[in-house]
């Protein structure tokens, strides 16, 4: 049969909060970093992120943190379709820490947790029969109930020409071998565990595990006894991960030695996290062995992948996509430190981000000081800033129920007067951006001071840094030195803390003059400082200008999400204008556009002369016009107008 999955990942799916200190104990971590986890969950993203069609099946607990884990697999791009909802138990949690070069501290909270619970009925045959190749893992041998939903879908993939692939996936502590907060411990020997192993081996087509998980899974004394032990059970190819080594395959009789197998060299970093990295390998080794590569390839492949996650903070959050791998692969011999190569570490960011809308239609209203001049000229104040806020937000709200095909509506509000907006928005998944800037600041200053680190580190990840600032590559040298020093410290805090960044440029603020080239010149500036911000918000241009604009994007960042337009609160019939010469180039993917669709109705409703549903209304029909004149400009060729088509 047609095979639309490439594997499917039955076992551990959960919530790693990573300590966000380096070089302490785990009882000294003050912060800590919340990411996808769990070996099978890290599989599957690592599968998803190199191309293949991964799907997980497992269970999740009825809150906040399976919901979470439910929508990571799907943003890596993991089919979730058969990700259980279970309504008793809670979803498994791993607090991790990095105490030094060799000391992984990490408490294991997953005492009848939701993923040992799947069910016989949470999966059927044909869903095994779908997929080219059933991972499992180790640990859901270790309960009764787990053990059996294994046997079930092993069962129903011998019959479905199913690759079957054991990841032995061994820790102690959760087959109740040492006490509960000995996550670190790797070896226990146990019969028990051995023979619950035993009894799947003859089933595999493919058993991966470190030497001290060949030692569990075959019984034996030595790596060489356990492959014979697992070797008389099953004519599996098995993997052994030997670290920095490298790998081995074993594809038919048992060398005397290890390294008399086929052993694929490591590739050499500096460690900095070993967690996940066996994760990484076996997604790396499975891309190689499902496309039919030799095991040199497939060695490389997931030696490389694991190679990559080591030098990185995290499980699943440092799987390489295959963009970056190849990258890296083809310059693996010199770059001892991945996490401090810009290239790579800039791959991985832009590869692994949230997908960019293919039309994004954003209302900024994060204004202060424009509103507080129109409050203070109608003798107002500024809770009624907050209320008129909450008036364009509903407009927004209306204008959404609308059809806009695959277009995204979006919103740039602030926090001093669009707080309550601001979390809304956001906790209802909308695209959201939020300011920076001190308005009107140049040389450009920052809220709540320039030191940006610590305040973007309590924002929600979801939000979008925007910063606005006025700039012209002409200007003095002082100026422009401390402007983009100011930029740089925020772009690598973005970095840091993985926040997108909307850079606003605006070159018509100051007393140098501007030409077709001048917003180019002023990206390609910022591109040699090492600033690649997720999206551009720039005036509007001439055709050469954005045809400009669009091959310096194109040629110094191609996955930049886009470019655009904002409004400076010009009148309709201009931003019509430059919407026809814009929205043809495929870097401009839409508008950031405020005080054009709601500057004099503001003024009008501080005034008394509307009231608050007549301001929704009317608001929420010019939002929707301009959006119209968007895409019926976007319907042109570059450079052609609609006027001219339609002649």
């Amino acid at each position: 049969m047609d095979k639309k999955l490439d594997v499917i990942c039955l076992g551990r799916a959960a919530v790693d909060l990573y300590g966000q200190q380096f070089g302490g104990r785990l009882e000294d971590m003050q912060s800590f970093a919340k990411y996808l986890g769990g070996s099978s969950g890290n599989l599957a993203a690592g599968l998803a992120r190199l191309g293949l069609s991964s799907s997980m099946l497992t269970r999740v607990g009825d809150e906040h943190m399976g919901r979470f884990v439910r929508e990571a697999l799907a943003s890596a791009g993991v089919d979730v379709s058969h990700v259980a909802t279970d309504p008793d138990r809670l979803t498994g949690l791993v607090v991790l820490g990095i105490s030094g070069k060799d000391a992984f501290p990490h408490i294991f909270f997953r005492e009848n947790c939701a993923d040992m619970s799947i069910q016989p009925e949470d999966f059927d045959e044909s869903y095994i029969a779908s997929s080219k190749a059933l991972a499992i893992t180790g640990t859901h041998l270790s309960t009764s109930q787990s053990n059996d939903v294994v046997l079930q879908a092993v069962g129903y993939a011998k019959s479905n020409d199913t690759k079957v692939i054991l990841d032995i996936d061994y820790r102690p502590v959760l087959w109740g071998l040492v006490a509960p907060g000995s996550g670190e411990e790797r070896f226990v020997a146990s019969d028990d565990v051995t023979e619950r192993i035993r009894k799947l081996l003859t089933d595999c087509d493919l058993i991966v595990g470190t030497e001290e998980e060949i030692r569990i899974a075959g019984g034996g004394d030595s790596t060489i006894d356990s492959l014979q032990a697992i070797r008389g059970q099953s004519d599996a190819v098995v993997v052994v991960k030997r670290g920095a080594t490298g790998c081995s395959v074993i594809d038919g009789d048992v060398p005397a030695d290890i390294d008399d197998a086929i052993t694929i060299k490591g590739i050499e970093v500096e460690v900095f996290n070993v967690l996940g990295a066996g994760d990484a390998f076996l997604s790396g080794f499975l891309y190689g062995w499902l496309s039919g590569a030799s095991w040199s390839d497939c060695g490389l492949f997931g030696n490389a992948c694991g190679g990559l996650v080591v030098s990185r903070h995290g499980c699943t959050p440092a799987m390489p996509t295959k963009i970056e791998l190849d990258s890296f692969m083809a310059r693996s011999d010199e770059m001892g430190r991945p996490d401090r190569d810009e290239e790579l570490q800039h791959l991985h960011r832009v590869t692994t981000r949230r997908a960019a809308p293919e039309q994004l239609f954003v209302l900024a209203f994060d204004h202060r000081k424009q509103f507080e001049e129109i409050a203070a000229a109608a003798e107002s104040n500024n809770a009624e800033i907050c209320r008129f806020k909450a008036i364009v937000s509903r407009a927004v709200k209306a204008v959404s129920r609308s059809d806009h095909g695959n277009a995204q509506l979006g919103v740039i509000v602030d926090e001093r007067y669009g707080d309550a907006v601001l979390s809304k928005f956001t906790n209802e998944g909308w695209w959201v951006g939020r300011p920076v800037e001190i308005p009107g600041s140049r040389p450009i200053q920052f809220e709540p001071r320039n030191n940006i680190g610590l305040p973007l580190a309590s924002w929600p990840q979801s939000q979008v840094v925007k910063c606005l600032i006025h700039y012209h590559p002409d200007d003095p040298l002082d100026l422009r030195l401390e402007q983009e020093q100011l930029v740089c410290q925020l772009y690598a805090d973005c970095v840091d803390l993985d926040r997108e960044l909307l850079l606003e440029v605006i070159t018509s603020s100051g007393s140098e003059p501007n030409n077709d080239s001048t917003i180019a010149n002023t990206i390609r500036r910022f591109y040699n400082l090492g600033i690649c911000p997720a999206w551009w918000k720039l005036e509007s241009q001439s055709a050469d200008g954005w045809q400009e604009i669009e091959s310096v994007i194109n040629e110094r960042d191609p996955y930049c999400n886009g470019v655009l337009l904002l409004g400076l609160d010009a009148p309709e019939s201009e931003l019509a204008a430059s919407f026809r010469v814009a929205a043809p180039y495929s870097i401009c993917k839409g508008f950031a556009v405020g005080r054009s669709i709601f500057g004099e109705l503001a003024r009008q409703w501080f005034a008394g002369e509307l009231n608050d549903d007549e301001a929704t209304d009317r608001i929420a029909e010019k939002y929707e016009r301009i959006i119209t004149i968007w895409r019926d400009a976007a319907g042109s060729s570059p450079g052609e107008t609609l006027q001219s088509k339609a002649g």
